[in-house]
């Protein structure tokens, strides 16, 4: 990480989750946005959030024309859920959607969907790097989905996915842990890089069609958002996305 409901930290844990976030306006070079569910859009296309859903201490984000940076973070936590996941993304999360896009979409009616990302890593702090993947039964663009596809780029602090590691597979050219779970919300299946990655373009779709082999997912479903950000759960001041791009063709 998606309203978030009354569950226990231990079933939030890396799942990701978030809040609705207010609809804002459009960003201009350097806009910092405190508020918790504090939102706005950049490049015409993209919705960056704060979404500091699990915490009250407060975080900014500085956000850029190509991404965002985490410039405070005041909160900690030692276990449990992590504290927020500010991020960017294309599609539409509690009702919020990104200025043009053609999602929801029906998963039968995706050729490709091919996305980019580069993010900057801090030392000195607990957090995890991570695509956030939405689908569900119906065309959903409002509240929580039944299933959540992670992408995990990098981790520290030996934070660990929802559930249970199912074993390992090949995608996209790269070898990757993957973890199921329910983290009390909805179904989660991550992708646990086995080295960093940095900076990487690839088609989502690739782990998709993964999920489909795995779970309850099929064709008939939607793809209802593509995020990319971060969880923390202490520090993180410096972490950024540093540009994202993602189009459903």
């Amino acid at each position: 990480m998606k309203l978030r409901q009354a569950l226990s930290a231990a079933l939030l844990a890396a799942a990701g989750l978030a809040a609705p976030v207010a609809v804002a306006p459009v960003a201009h070079a350097d806009t910092l946005i405190c508020d918790q569910y504090g939102s706005t859009t950049i490049g015409g296309r993209y919705v960056v959030m704060n979404n500091r859903w699990g915490s009250s201490a407060q975080q900014c984000i500085n956000v850029t024309g190509s991404g965002f940076r985490i410039q405070t973070q005041q909160g900690s936590t030692s276990g449990g859920a992590p504290l927020s996941y500010p991020a960017i993304y294309v599609g539409c999360h509690y009702g919020n959607c990104s200025p043009g896009t053609n999602l929801p979409r029906q998963l039968s009616r995706i050729g490709s969907a091919s996305t980019s990302i580069s993010y900057n890593y801090v030392g000195g702090s607990v957090f995890d790097a991570s695509y956030d993947i939405w689908m569900d039964p119906t065309a959903k663009t409002n509240g929580v989905n039944q299933m959540e596809l992670m992408i995990w780029f990098n981790r520290t602090g030996g934070v660990q996915p929802v559930g249970g590691r199912v074993g390992t597979t090949t995608i996209g050219g790269r070898s990757w842990e993957v973890w199921q779970g329910n983290n009390g919300g909805n179904d989660v299946v991550s992708y646990v890089a086995q080295s960093t990655i940095s900076s990487w373009s690839f088609n989502v779709m690739d782990f998709v069609n993964d999920v489909d082999n795995r779970t309850r997912v099929d064709r008939s479903w939607y793809l209802t958002s593509i995020q990319a950000g971060f969880e923390p759960w202490s520090g993180g001041v410096g972490l950024a996305v540093n540009s994202f791009s993602a189009n459903v063709g």
